[in-house]
């Protein structure tokens, strides 16, 4: 029996040997691996801390940038439809100065040119005469008070119409009009000339800064973006990276104290066994000795060998006993989804390791099950807390990318109403402007039509006067003969220009005695009464249609202009419309831009949240369920441990030395 315990001894020791090799081997290797990886991500720790830092700040600064370009550009455009309100409303001004002034000059050049002709009795009764004398009465600035009184007076017929306009008075001072009114033109022409020339500078400086800030607004969105992906995902580094240092820190930590503490094992082992194997081979000699044995045979009964019989001893039994529960502590640590690929437990295997020892202290196993059990409350209370932060994180990034999602779709809606509204602004402001080119084609047609409906209203009066004279002048002249008391003596008649008409010739001489044709006469003279009364008739209608036409043609005018200048202010006020829209259109459209690239960042978020916390979520009962298994098995090792007794042990044993 002492032979067999030597043995096996000797052969416990080898491989108690083995095994602290390869746990040596293990220390050194594990030990510079992680050593290696630790001094990396104390490393990378601070450095992706600058970088989260940094990224933060820059993050800041391009928002406040964006905020800053986009009040610019709103300001910009501001000022671009302020200045285009402004130069509609001084073209149209100048416009309405322009047709006025032409309309009015031209009229004065109609005068002049009548005067100059001698046509100054049918000038006072032309249109232009009227335009004349109301352009005086509504522009008495033009003239002196004299002058203005000496025109006024001529237009209302106070001049004799025998005035000779070559070389009168009149003439001079309607050149001196028509010139002071051209110069007046050719200035707000070159007026309108400097401001279309500014409003141009200006719209195209304009047009240059909201193109550059509109360019920078979209680097610098589209920057943002991915900006706050990466600060997302160095955080997500950084936090993997602390708790991996962590992890490796105390994993060192605990493989430095476990391989030193083994180490000292080791050999207080082997010096325990030397001396065991010294202390057997003694006996083994000792008791082994022929005297020995002789007396072994005298002295002890045959039943008395059975006092050499090998003793169970207790400890053994109790450490497998807690090996057992160990080993089901492992099985719970190994079993499906319980930890991450990569992530044993080093801890179980130093535990069972020390309970296979052949010495083995109690109270340091009993210590490292309470440490492995505080560390798995530790881990189960990480876990809780995780979890708790991972469903915290998706229930606030669902609200957020709903939200997101919600504030894109209603700017999807607003985009989409406001460029409908401003191609109806569009197509409304060509059709008033359509409506004003027709309208001032119109006018210009109706001016026309008057101006030569005038013109032949004054040449029917003209020759129907010169008519009825003549006709007036024959009646007379046959009264004078065939009836001498109507003859009216041709001082009296109204002068007629016969300049062209030759004298009558005289009557051929005759055989007999003439005799007046009293009835033939009477029929010529009522003709000539009759042919009268006709043109008094045609003189009186062509003067009623000619009131009623002027009148007409005035009442047209001023509903063209005021219809004119309604669609013209409706003009400016749809294209401000127009571009209050447009404003808004494209705020919406680069606020729906960076929406959707926030809602980018938070898909990117999400995703990193799902990568981070999915597999815990998924796991979290099984990893609970077989922590508290481990635990559990913990606890029962740790009580089976704590019920050792030694006493009787070494009392046995010591009695059993003593007798040997």
């Amino acid at each position: 029996m002492l032979q067999a315990m030597e043995k096996k001894v000797s052969q416990e020791g080898e491989k108690e040997k083995a095994l602290f090799d390869k746990f040596m081997c293990y220390c050194k290797n594990s030990g510079g691996t992680l050593g290696a990886g630790i001094a990396e991500a104390e490393t990378k720790v601070p450095q992706v801390t600058s970088d989260i830092s940094e990224g933060e700040a820059q993050l800041a600064q391009l928002k406040e940038d964006l905020k800053r370009h986009q009040t610019d550009r709103a300001a910009a455009k501001s000022a671009e439809a302020e200045a285009t309100a402004l130069r509609e409303k001084e073209a149209g001004d100048f416009a309405k100065e322009k047709d006025e002034a032409t309309s009015n000059i031209d009229a004065m050049k109609s005068a002049i040119s009548s005067l100059e002709k001698g046509m100054s009795g049918t000038f006072l009764q032309t249109t232009a005469a009227k335009h004349l004398q109301s352009l005086l009465m509504d522009k008495p600035d033009l003239l002196t008070d004299f002058d203005r009184e000496t025109v006024v007076s001529f237009l209302s017929g106070g001049s004799s119409t025998e005035y000779v306009p070559a070389s009168g008075e009149i003439t001079g001072i309607l050149k001196e009009m028509e010139s002071t009114m051209s110069k007046s033109l050719a200035e707000a022409e070159a007026s309108e000339a400097d401001s279309v020339k500014s409003y141009n500078e200006l719209m195209s400086a304009k047009n240059k800064e909201v193109a550059a800030l509109s360019k920078s607004i979209e680097s610098k969105t589209k920057r943002v973006g991915e900006l706050a992906v990466e600060i997302v995902q160095m955080k997500a580094d950084l936090s993997d990276t602390q708790a991996a240092l962590l992890e490796d820190q105390n994993f060192l930590r605990d493989m430095d104290k476990n391989c030193a503490q083994k180490t000292a094992e080791h050999e207080e082992n082997m010096k325990l066994r030397g001396q065991e194997l010294v202390a057997l081979a003694d006996t083994i000699k000792i008791l082994n000795d022929d005297d020995a044995l002789e007396l072994f045979k005298k002295a002890l009964p045959a039943a008395g060998a059975s006092s050499l019989i090998q003793m169970e001893v207790k400890e053994k039994a109790q450490s497998k006993q807690a090996l057992l529960k160990i080993r089901d502590a492992q099985l719970q640590e190994s079993g499906a989804a319980f930890r991450r690929p990569g992530h044993g437990r080093p801890g179980l295997d130093f535990i069972a390791m020390a309970l296979q020892g052949k010495k083995v202290d109690f109270s340091k196993v009993v210590a490292m099950v309470d440490k492995m059990v505080a560390q798995l409350s530790v881990e189960q209370a990480d876990d809780e807390h995780k979890k708790e932060y991972c469903n915290l994180q998706f229930d606030t990034t669902d609200d957020k990318k709903k939200g997101l999602e919600h504030s894109i779709s209603d700017l999807e809606s607003s985009i989409a109403t406001e460029e409908e509204a401003i191609a109806t602004l569009k197509d409304e402001v060509k059709a008033l402007e359509k409506g004003i080119k027709a309208l001032d084609k119109s006018v210009a047609e109706a001016t026309e039509q008057r101006k030569e409906e005038n013109e032949d209203f004054t040449s029917l009066m003209a020759s129907d006067n010169a008519a009825k004279s003549l006709l007036n002048f024959a009646k007379n002249r046959l009264n004078k003969f065939y009836n001498p008391k109507q003859y009216k003596a041709e001082a009296a008649m109204a002068q007629v220009n016969l300049h062209d008409h030759a004298a009558p010739p005289p009557p051929p001489a005759t055989a007999g005695a003439f005799k007046k044709k009293g009835e033939e006469s009477n029929g010529v003279i009522a003709m000539l009464d009759t042919l009268v009364a006709d043109l008094d008739k045609e003189m009186t209608e062509a003067q009623t249609t000619e009131k009623n036409s002027q009148k007409e043609y005035e009442s047209m005018m001023n509903d063209s202009a005021s219809k004119r200048a309604a669609d013209s202010k409706a003009i400016a006020d749809k294209m401000s419309a127009k571009a209050a829209t447009e404003e808004s259109f494209q705020a919406n459209k680069e606020e729906k831009k960076a929406t959707s690239n926030e809602l980018m960042a938070v898909h990117e978020y999400i995703s990193s949240l799902h990568a981070e916390c999915d597999w815990l979520l998924k796991y979290f009962d099984v990893r609970k369920e077989a922590r508290t298994g481990e635990i559990e098995s913990l606890k029962q090792a740790k009580a089976v441990l704590s019920g050792a007794d030694f006493s009787l042990l070494q009392t046995k044993g010591g009695n059993f030395l003593g007798k040997l």
